[in-house]
């Protein structure tokens, strides 16, 4: 194992589990009083990754790997099972066992996060330090479901009355639903779809819709940190998934890099 596999492995938890333990929070608070056991365990997956992010401090780009190996797996564990509380929650919802202010889809869609980090966590203790051309197309299916997500929510979380917003938020919806079908296309026209051309439009399409979003969520989240616009967001929330656009950018960046690096390497 290398240094870029330590690197890697503290990038990632050091991102998602700050996702992770603010899932929590937004779970617990769109609870009912009545819900008092399941906002206990949010609050626990709360503490739990507090803790991670307490232990990540003490690591370092010079950590031995297998020390960070092993913390890999530690951390697997804990989003294992925030993944089988979320999918918990999503059956009690669709069943009607309980009343909530989580959007199903919500609940879903933290859950398809967690599922990701526990992946990334997997792939990278197997060793899986380079993008492949297929998981150019797959993460980017994946990411793309997630911004329009965040501009669905970001749309019926917002006050009816703020028109303008609502109008835009509808507007990325729209535009990234049709980027991330464009991809599901792409996805089963492999493996003759993956040529170097073809990925770099992809990845340059992808990436002027998800700045402009990015733009978009900075705006709101500025306004809604300073109480100029009329919404049920938290300001918490509406930082996160700015975070998570930014996210996106820099994966975006990392696969450009792999296409440049494996055009230079071809003879």
């Amino acid at each position: 194992m290398s240094n870029e596999f330590v690197v890697r492995s503290l990038d990632e938890i050091r991102f998602w589990a700050r996702i992770m333990k603010e899932h929590a929070l937004f779970l617990s608070l769109g609870f009912t009083v009545n819900e008092k056991k399941l906002i206990v365990e949010a609050q626990q997956f709360i503490a739990s990754f507090e803790r991670i992010e307490e232990q990540l401090a003490g690591y370092s780009e010079q950590t031995d790997p297998q020390q960070i190996q092993a913390f890999n797996s530690q951390v697997y564990q804990e989003v294992a099972s925030i993944w089988a509380y979320k999918r918990k929650v999503l059956g009690l919802i669709l069943r009607c066992k309980i009343t909530t202010n989580n959007y199903p889809l919500l609940v879903d869609h933290t859950s398809r996060e967690a599922a990701y980090f526990a992946n990334r966590l997997k792939e990278l203790n197997e060793g899986k330090l380079q993008p492949l051309p297929e998981a150019i197309i797959e993460e980017n299916i994946f990411f793309l479901k997630i911004m329009a997500d965040h501009a669905k929510f970001i749309g019926h979380l917002l006050d009816p009355s703020e028109r303008k917003l609502v109008d835009q938020a509808r507007e990325f919806s729209h535009d990234f639903d049709q980027l991330m079908y464009q991809a599901i296309d792409l996805d089963s026209m492999r493996p003759q779809s993956e040529t170097p051309p073809l990925l770099h439009q992809f990845l340059d399409q992808n990436r002027v819709s998800v700045v402009s979003l990015r733009d978009f969520k900075k705006t709101a989240r500025d306004l809604i940190e300073e109480c100029r616009i009329k919404s049920n967001i938290h300001p918490l929330l509406a930082d996160h998934v700015f975070r998570e656009a930014e996210r996106f950018i820099e994966i975006i960046d990392i696969f450009e890099a792999s296409l440049k690096k494996a055009k230079i390497q071809t003879p």
